[in-house]
């Protein structure tokens, strides 16, 4: 199970899968989401990770939905990814990388012993996140936002390596570092495509530029 190779589908997958609850933070497919874990649950999350599948679901707490007996109520949605870089950093923490495989619609969560919470999920409505995306269509648009943003926030960017990063990554790279609340970043993370999810960063970028130059606005940041 802890084989490096590629998945090909949902029948690649397990349906049962550690979660790490984080507000604020997403995973797409193919992205990579570093994370820096210190709770004694999520050490032993990555411990048990790294003995099976290596897989972890990243998802995000959702305020809307009712507490239960592991902690807050989640979105319905969420990213499957694969520990693909770990780092001790020998005062009890893990610098670890996930890259992203697909998302996944959460069934429900299992009752299991272990500190750190499981939930059974479905790949299926997702399945055209296992082979990446060549739609270019909303390249022009994601650019002139970036270049938007990078230009009122005095923000240098290497345009060179820009340039040279294929539409989805780039998409899907800005849609995870974006500022913007938990509910957009899931919003962005439900994107049915890539085309669409550029759309949405336009206009999420535009919204929040306008803001932050209107002070009777406020900021999604």
């Amino acid at each position: 199970m802890g084989l490096n190779r590629p998945y090909g589908g949902p029948q690649d997958l397990p349906t049962r899968i550690p979660v790490f609850p984080l507000t604020g933070a997403i995973l797409l497919p193919r992205g990579q989401l570093p994370l820096n874990i210190f709770e004694p649950r999520y050490l032993a999350m990555i411990d048990d990770a790294l003995a099976t599948h290596r897989l972890i679901g990243m998802i995000q707490p959702d305020a809307a939905r009712p507490v239960c007996a592991r902690g807050p109520g989640l979105f319905s949605t969420g990213c499957v990814g694969r520990l693909t870089q770990i780092a001790e950093t020998g005062d009890g923490r893990y610098l670890i990388t996930l890259t992203g495989v697909a998302r996944f619609g959460l069934l429900g969560e299992a009752e299991v012993a272990t500190p750190y919470r499981q939930c059974d999920v479905a790949y299926e409505p997702f399945a055209a996140d296992f082979a990446p995306t060549p739609d270019d269509s909303g390249r022009a648009g994601v650019l002139g936002a970036l270049r938007r943003f990078a230009r009122a926030r005095r923000i240098c960017i290497d345009w060179s390596g820009v340039n040279e990063t294929p539409t989805e990554t780039l998409v899907n790279a800005l849609a995870m570092m974006s500022p913007f609340g938990a509910g957009e970043k899931q919003a962005l993370l439900e994107a049915g495509t890539v085309s669409e999810r550029a759309g949405m960063l336009i206009a999420m970028t535009d919204m929040d530029l306008a803001a932050g130059a209107d002070p009777g606005k406020t900021s999604l940041q």
